[in-house]
């Protein structure tokens, strides 16, 4: 014999979908995601177009490979040193961490300078007035037939 019970929700629950269906929960998740995908531009801007331009520069220095060995035996690559367990610092990493960085830096501080400068000219604009209560016409027509009215 089966007995159906009725399932309760717990009263976190919604609370929780109230609190995740909250604007700005929704704007913080959006802001992540375009973030996230803004970091794989960056990573891509600094490791393919920068650090090439920069290592020519510098006379053909790959940053990637900027590292100093310090236990273990010395490779040529930083990839070499990994793969034999050598312990490193990581000088050349750093630095398109630094450079992504920057980059990153950079641009929120435009992205956060033209938004203010738009909220700006949005608070500067003139207000319409508001349209005058139901009460305020009223006392206008009384005053209006007041003034019409002969006097005596």
């Amino acid at each position: 014999m089966a007995v159906n019970l009725p399932i309760r929700r717990p009263g976190w629950v919604e609370e929780f979908q109230a609190f995740i269906m909250r604007g700005n929960v929704v704007d913080l998740a959006v802001g992540i995601i375009i973030g996230a995908a803004f970091t794989g531009i960056v990573n891509s801007l600094v490791k393919d177009l920068f650090n090439p331009v920069i290592g020519l520069l510098l006379g053909g220095i790959d940053f990637s490979n900027i590292f100093i060995t310090i236990k273990g035996e010395a490779k040529p690559t930083l990839e070499a040193a990994k793969a034999a367990g050598a312990v490193t610092l990581n000088i050349g990493l750093f630095l398109n961490a630094v450079i992504q960085f920057l980059i990153v830096g950079f641009s929120v501080f435009w992205m956060v300078k033209v938004l203010s400068k738009l909220q700006l000219k949005q608070e500067a604009a003139p207000a319409a007035p508001p349209a005058p209560s139901k009460s305020e016409v009223l006392l206008e027509e009384i005053r209006d037939l007041l003034k019409a009215a002969p006097r005596s």
